[in-house]
């Protein structure tokens, strides 16, 4: 997708930010960024979070921006949910033709609540433009309906008059548009291993958003969790088999594994700034 301008308030570059203003007024200690990849991006993410967790990292007191799956793994830190909380909601059969069909899943666990630690990144039907949506200003469940709108699959989502799509359409974590704080974490299930050639290709560009932050916060750490060999083996190359809530639930164990075992390095500060694979 091409990049066009950013109009107004401007966070990080071509980005559009709606609120936040607290936020971008003071550095915080971390930042959390989590991407994109289906009902499994969903239990990879919150599966890493909740090891992050344990390992003694602040992930649900640190302001998260999600994209598509991440949205809803950001959504549901912020108001102190868990996976449980996510794991057996109803998955959409796809293609879905019903407006507001992820909204309304969505509202059965967030109802209408807000948070706003959390911002997620949607891409505008009519400009094709992202939009970091902020989280405190909007119900959370309008949010993630709006950044999880896989063109063809699931049908746009319209706020303050504005049809919106995934997130992932610009960029699969939109990690560029993070909080500036002295650590980023980015829990990307789409990089790497994961879906073959889609994998390597997402995992090229989130590099170069990676390079683009650090190059503008050069004090700052910025780590990167990926899916192992093991998890990639689960997944396999089929893109509906993001969609597969089996495969789901196999993985998360998994993410909680990989999430322990980050956070454990992180604290100790074995894990170099810049870079962590999966």
């Amino acid at each position: 997708m091409a990049q066009a301008q950013s109009r107004g308030h401007s966070r990080a570059g071509n980005v559009d930010v709606d609120g936040h203003p607290a936020l971008l007024e003071n550095r915080h200690p971390l930042a959390m960024v989590y991407g994109g990849g289906g009902v499994v991006g969903i239990a990879y993410t919150t599966g890493v979070a909740a090891g992050l967790a344990s390992s003694g990292i602040p992930v649900a007191g640190a302001p998260a921006l999600g994209t598509s799956a991440g949205s809803w793994t950001a959504s549901a830190l912020a108001l102190g949910m868990s996976y449980d909380d996510l794991a057996e909601l109803p998955v959409p059969s796809v293609p879905a033709v019903r407006s507001g069909v992820l909204a309304d899943i969505a509202r059965m666990v967030f109802g209408e609540s807000s948070h706003p630690l959390v911002s997620v990144s949607a891409v505008t039907v009519r400009g094709r433009r992202r939009h970091i949506l902020d989280g405190g200003a909007y119900p959370l469940a309008d949010l993630v309906a709006a950044s999880s709108a896989v063109p063809g699959l699931l049908p746009p989502h319209r706020i303050d008059g504005r049809l919106y799509v995934d997130g992932g359409m610009w960029s699969a974590t939109s990690v560029d548009a993070a909080e500036d704080a002295d650590r980023v974490i980015v829990v990307a299930p789409l990089a790497g291993r994961v879906m073959g050639p889609m994998g390597r290709i997402a995992g090229a560009l989130l590099d170069r958003e990676l390079d683009r932050w650090q190059q503008r916060h050069p004090e700052a750490d910025i780590h990167m969790v990926r899916p192992n060999r093991e998890m990639a083996r689960i997944v396999g190359v089929r893109p509906l088999a993001l969609f597969d809530a089996d495969r789901a639930r196999t993985i998360y164990p998994l993410a909680y594994e990989q999430g322990v075992r980050w956070g454990e390095h992180i604290q100790s500060d074995t894990v170099p700034a810049r870079r962590t694979a999966g």
